[in-house]
């Protein structure tokens, strides 16, 4: 069953990726109209959603630039996409600390660059497609190893989650 699990997972993501930087919208969207594209590119992980508030919150809170106008680009996308995913497994103020780390090694296009080809790296090396992990990029610094490790915990709770949203709505039995 684990492999039947993992060989159903490994279909529906095989082709998952996010947009790099230089593909998301910067023409400026307004709050549905974000969450909604972030939403869409989450729709193959089936358990990751974010909504209006929350990102109005994480303004609030600091942890992304206010809208102009009412609208958000590029770099408020990077980071609502990085926040939706890695509040599943850390809290928002070490998530605060890590977005600091990130930028001062980083430029943001190249920060969230890593954060997407990290995450599509640790999710098909999880799903068996890989038999190791790439490394990411040409530096080795603590930056990139701290964000290896919140999108290695990111790829267990997506499987995790999956396992059990495929178990509890079917009449699989138990391995035993």
């Amino acid at each position: 069953m684990k492999q039947m699990m993992q060989r159903l997972m490994a279909e529906t993501l095989k082709e998952f990726s996010l947009p790099r930087y230089d593909r998301l919208p910067d023409m400026g969207l307004y709050l549905e109209q974000t969450v909604k594209y972030v939403n869409q590119h989450f729709a193959p992980l089936g358990c990751v959603e974010i909504t209006g508030s929350m990102v109005r919150n994480y303004v609030k809170m600091g942890l992304i630039d206010n809208p102009v106008k009412k609208q958000y680009y590029a770099r408020h996308i990077a980071y609502i996409t990085a926040l939706t995913l890695l509040k599943q497994v850390i809290p928002l103020e070490h998530i605060s600390i890590l977005f600091d780390r990130q930028k001062r090694v980083y430029t943001a296009q190249t920060a969230y660059d890593y954060f997407c080809m990290e995450l599509e790296n640790v999710l098909q090396y999880r799903l068996g497609l890989k038999d190791a992990m790439e490394e990411i990029g040409s530096t080795s610094t603590i930056e990139k190893e701290m964000l290896r490790s919140a999108v290695t915990a990111v790829s267990h709770i997506i499987f995790l989650n999956t396992c059990l949203e495929k178990l509890g709505s079917s009449d699989m039995p138990a391995e035993g």
